[in-house]
């Protein structure tokens, strides 16, 4: 058995969005249009477009989850000081020049 299918399921699907709801926020941390960016998932290897993670943003910051295992590829919070990135659940993330 792979590690992500023993995830347990405690995702709240009605708060569910892609990850294009994001993409403003994307923008302000980019200074680049990031929904079309490829990504890689570190759990599961899936490779695809920021627009195409699952995005909760109902919590403190921002949640953004592969579309196949729903590990977490980036989290995003956003202070009056800073905006904390954490991006260890991607194996990389793709910037067009």
């Amino acid at each position: 058995m792979k590690a992500y299918e023993s995830l347990p399921d405690d995702i709240n699907r009605s708060l569910m969005l892609d990850g294009n709801a994001v993409a403003g926020t994307l923008y302000e941390i980019f200074s680049s249009e990031m929904t079309t960016s490829l990504t890689e998932c570190v759990n599961c290897g899936r490779q695809g477009e920021f627009g195409s993670l699952l995005a909760f943003t109902q919590a403190p910051g921002i949640v953004l989850r592969c579309q196949t295992c729903e590990h977490i590829v980036l989290r995003i919070v956003k202070t009056s000081q800073a905006i904390y990135l954490d991006a260890r659940g991607a194996m990389f993330i793709r910037l067009e020049r």
